[in-house]
């Protein structure tokens, strides 16, 4: 496909080389800066300044003044011409030999230094020589298969180096010591300085004029067979797949990222990036291509034309406008080293922005997120084509000039709906992806408020993530767009996200009440609850507990029993919820529930409170029906519970009110709290007949009580069952039971007086076994105790002889250390430094004094 990447401008028009004379031809040309020379069929050199001008349209044009000519003096035509700016010399090759000019003037230099028996010649654009003031200049000789190299200076030469080649060479370019020659039937790269070549491949000079030019360091570009251009390097391999010309090139040259090539018709332009050929001109008669500093210029033999690039930038523009994407990044890639890095990176990005929305536009959208990304696309750009998805409060204005041509969305797919989904679809998902990362810097709101309001559009299931999480939705916008869409819910949770709690609930409570509709929760009324729950407003909970509590009291309660327990316990009075659930009986023996079971608070008003709640519920239930339902077992259950375990309840008031009823368990129970034993089992062997409710009694009272107490709850219970009065068969079982089961619990001496003579052993044997178990157990556990403790009294014994140490002798010898008189009788008193004194001058306080006082020096040994 074509780009338009150079414009064919005349230079040189044929009247003002020539003016009339027909027979002059243009053999060659050089251009230095402004200055264009030219070399003609009959031995003169013209000297131009080209002038370059810009028209307001922007059209290039160039100006040639002619500043003077001059005749070489042979018959012969100028081959070459090659300028040395740095020397101020032109190199001129006429009838093979090169002599050196002044650039200004044309005259040769007063030495007449010049270089004879040149077929051709090139200077070495990659000098080894390190001279400011010499170029290097490589020909090939008149000789056959030789190559010299020479250093020119202002006013003489030097040879350097001749070379031999295997073949005669018709072309050669240089780089430093690397000669890159095209010889009779092949090129090669050949070191000058070490002597080493390397092969390229086969090409026929004698079929086609081969070409050898050099276009960077160290890299060439040769005519290959098949019409290929190829590129090597000093290496001899290619870094860069060929170029395709015509069979018959002339000429080539290197303006980058471009390969011109000249041929007998045309001017073909090729892309060194992708190798394809870019642009097509049509030049008739061409026979000179060469490249000058980056300037191009092609010549017939009459007139010279130069070949004016068009900026990159303008040939990626156009490109894209053809919506080439991949050629105008690669293009741009290439414009790399040709543009200053700061300028380059602002052009990229924009390319990159536009080959963005051109793959945008054709539904590439992988393509365009990629290209977004990389070019650092301020997304409020895309988000502009979504109409109304911008907030009106946005202060963003499209890039100028714009980055794609597109009004809106509309105009962008046509209004084809399903286009239009699909690029909402891409929309949500990269918005999504960058709104947390720096892209969305300075403008979340205008991010996050879009993203919304494609949410909410499509009703996609993400519009309450957004909203439940971090988010900077605004909210005039956000709030209008989702009521538009009959989202209450969300916009509930938009109010909430922004501290309106008040307003969520009003909406929430309006769309359970069916108000308005909204079927995004099912379990909405539930959501409120727990979110009233956790609502720090007190206000607010107040104002709507008796909505919930009218809905469901059950679960309504739960804004009062599931807050937070530091909440509950600085923030609001359990007395003024109690008040408020007066009207609401199951709701209050829940909350009664949560303050003494769950909260364990120890207070008797409500203890009291609650074994009263559940006695007037069961009361109330049993006034209705004789039969006990699963609630009125279940309340029962609680209410036992609560008697057993509470130490806190008011007693006599809950008995009262059990009495006269049929809650003899109850009654138990609470006359066990008063330590009214005896009525408690009455009343569960003679009332309840519930003998193993008797024994759990026993059991349950005596939790936490010393031995003594449980074994006179048990025979307690012992004596209810053997009451003289009664000969009821199931009581002497359940006594029997009773001793058998529980013979630890009964002291067996006493349970022996107090069972009937009648009654057999084998009728009590497991109690008997199990006391006479219990009292051998103990009797040889008490043994085994004194005989630990006559061992440990044995071995403290001989602890106490051993620290009394070595014995005291008493003779009539012994003297008293205090009056100095022998011991008349075997009582003595020994003081810690050994001394010994009699027992009533011992008792002498003075003396004691000074003695103590004495022996504080000496030995503590006792």
């Amino acid at each position: 496909m074509s780009v338009k990447a150079f414009k064919l401008v005349s230079a040189v028009e044929r009247e003002l080389l020539m003016g009339d004379k027909n027979h002059i031809n243009i053999e060659c040309i050089e251009c230095c800066g402004k200055n264009l020379y030219i070399g003609t069929n009959d031995c003169f050199i013209y000297h131009f300044l080209l002038d370059e001008k810009l028209s307001t349209a922007g059209k290039i044009t160039f100006a040639a003044t002619k500043q003077l000519h001059k005749y070489l003096g042979f018959k012969k035509p100028v081959n070459e011409l090659k300028a040395a700016s740095a020397l101020t010399r032109l190199l001129v090759l006429c009838d093979n030999t090169i002599t050196l000019v002044n650039m200004m003037n044309l005259e040769p230099v007063p030495t007449g230094a010049r270089i004879k028996g040149a077929a051709t010649f090139t200077l070495n654009e990659n000098p080894v020589s390190g001279d400011p003031f010499c170029v290097e200049v490589c020909i090939i000789s008149v000789k056959r298969r030789t190559i010299q190299m020479f250093m020119v200076f202002e006013d003489r030469v030097q040879i350097v180096k001749e070379v031999f080649t295997p073949e005669q060479p018709c072309a050669v370019a240089v780089d430093g010591y690397y000669l890159c020659l095209a010889l009779t039937t092949q090129y090669i790269i050949l070191n000058y300085n070490t002597g080493v070549s390397q092969d390229l491949f086969p090409y026929c000079s004698d079929e086609k004029r081969p070409i050898v030019k050099r276009i960077g360091r160290q890299e060439f570009l040769l005519a290959g067979p098949g019409g290929l251009g190829m590129f090597a390097t000093v290496d001899g391999i290619s870094q860069r797949a060929p170029v395709h010309w015509s069979e018959n090139v002339i000429g080539a040259a290197l303006c980058f990222p471009y390969v011109v090539a000249l041929d007998e018709e045309f001017i073909t332009v090729h892309s060194m990036l992708d190798q394809q050929q870019k642009q097509t001109l049509p030049f008739k008669e061409g026979h000179i291509l060469q490249d000058f500093e980056g300037k191009v210029i092609v010549a017939t033999s009459k007139c010279v034309y130069i070949l004016v690039p068009l900026p990159l930038e303008k040939q990626i523009q156009d490109l894209l406008a053809s919506h080439r994407v991949e050629e105008a990044l690669v293009l741009a890639k290439g414009a790399r080293r040709n543009i200053p890095k700061e300028k380059f990176q602002v052009m990229y990005k924009r390319i990159l922005q536009q080959a963005g929305f051109i793959q945008f536009a054709q539904l590439q959208f992988l393509e365009a997120k990629e290209l977004f990304r990389s070019g650092q696309l301020d997304v409020r750009e895309l988000i502009s084509l979504y109409p109304f998805l911008l907030p009106t409060s946005s202060s963003f204005i499209r890039s100028h000039p714009p980055l794609h041509e597109y009004a809106d969305l509309n105009q962008l797919t046509q209004g084809d709906q399903e286009k239009m989904t699909k690029c909402k679809r891409f929309l949500m998902s990269y918005l999504n992806e960058v709104r947390s990362t720096e892209v969305a810097n300075g403008y979340k709101e205008d991010i996050d408020t879009a993203l919304l309001k494609l949410y909410a559009e499509a009703n996609h299931e993400s519009l309450l993530d957004l909203l439940v999480s971090e988010n900077f939705c605004l909210l005039t916008d956000s709030a209008a767009w989702l009521e538009k869409h009959k989202k209450y819910f969300a916009l509930g949770l938009l109010y909430h996200y922004n501290g309106q709690d008040a307003a969520a609930l009003q909406l929430w409570v309006q769309i359970v009440d069916g108000d308005i509709e909204d079927s995004t929760r099912s379990d909405l009324y539930e959501y409120i609850v727990d979110f009233l729950t956790f609502c720090s407003d007190q206000d607010l909970v107040w104002k709507y507990s008796e909505w919930v509590l009218q809905k469901n009291e059950e679960v309504g309660v739960q804004i009062f029993t599931k807050r937070p327990v530091e909440e509950q316990e600085k923030n609001i009075n359990p007395d003024d919820i109690i008040s408020c659930l007066n009207k609401y009986p199951k709701a209050r023996v829940k909350y009664l529930e949560h303050l003494v079971l769950e909260r364990k608070i120890e207070k008797e008003k409500y203890h009291t409170h609650l074994a009263a709640l559940y006695l007037e519920a069961i009361l109330q239930r049993k006034s209705v029906t004789t039969d006990n339902c699963t609630e009125t077992t279940e309340l029962l259950s609680k209410l036992r519970s609560l008697l057993q375990k509470s130490d806190l309840y008011r007693v006599h008031f809950i008995l009262d009110k059990v009495r006269g009823t049929d809650l003899h368990m109850e009654s138990a129970i609470l006359y066990g709290k008063l330590e009214e034993h005896e009525k408690a089992l009455h009343i569960l062997v003679h009332e309840l007949k519930d003998f193993h409710a008797a024994e759990e009694y026993c059991i349950w009272n005596s939790e936490n009580r010393d031995l003594q107490y449980r074994r006179r709850l048990f025979h307690m219970l012992l004596s209810v069952y053997l009451n003289p009065g009664a000969s009821d068969y199931a009581l002497v079982m359940a006594a029997v039971d009773l001793l058998n089961n529980h013979a630890a619990e009964f002291d067996a001496a006493l349970v022996l007086q107090l069972v009937p003579d009648s009654w057999s052993v084998q009728l009590l044997s497991p109690f008997l076994a199990g006391a006479v178990r219990q009292s051998i157990h103990t009797k040889r556990m008490t043994q085994a105790a004194l005989g630990l403790a006559q061992a440990e009294n044995l071995i403290y014994k001989y602890e106490k002889v051993k620290q009394k140490g070595t014995p005291i002798l008493l003779s009539d010898k012994k003297i008293c250390q205090v009056c100095q008189n022998p011991f008349c009788e075997p009582v003595f008193v020994r003081y810690p430094n050994g001394g010994m004194v009699h027992t009533h001058c011992a008792a002498n306080r003075r003396l004691n004094s000074n003695m103590a006082h004495h022996s504080s020096s000496s030995s503590n040994q006792t």
